[in-house]
């Protein structure tokens, strides 16, 4: 089994996601022991946000740092354990809101897979990217 950089590369559907972990210095971190729960947004996620979003991120470290740490959930929490909770602290410090009841939805992101177990946690793939408030 792979980690959550390697599954990320390997799925070809989280270039943008890759080159943004790549840029903030989290390679490392995140073929750590871990585990961690990951929310990873594909490609499509990243193109809905406003034009030259991604370019601008990419030349502010913290605040890309933020945005990418705001995707991570120290722990393996499972589908199974998701649907239990309403909200969840992220390794950036904040929140995100967690609804179940219609699918799975982190804030305003829908989870589109469930359960992509890494050797190092899991990662759950949503459709749009997590802004912290």
């Amino acid at each position: 089994m792979a980690d959550i950089v390697d599954t990320a590369v390997q799925a070809g559907s989280f270039t943008t996601l890759v080159a943004a972990v790549k840029a903030a210095g989290l390679v490392d971190t995140l073929k750590g022991a871990g585990p961690f729960t990951v929310f990873a947004p594909t490609d499509e996620a990243f193109a809905k946000l406003p034009e030259g979003t991604v370019e601008t991120l990419l030349k502010d470290i913290p605040k890309l740092t933020q945005i990418l740490t705001y995707h991570v959930v120290s722990g393996k929490v499972m589908a199974a354990d998701v649907v239990k909770l309403t909200s969840a602290t992220t390794v950036e410090g904040s929140t995100v809101k967690i609804d179940a009841s219609n699918g799975v939805k982190i804030n305003d992101s829908t989870v589109t897979t469930p359960d992509v177990v890494v050797d190092n946690g899991v990662i759950h793939i949503i459709d749009t990217v997590l802004i912290p408030a």
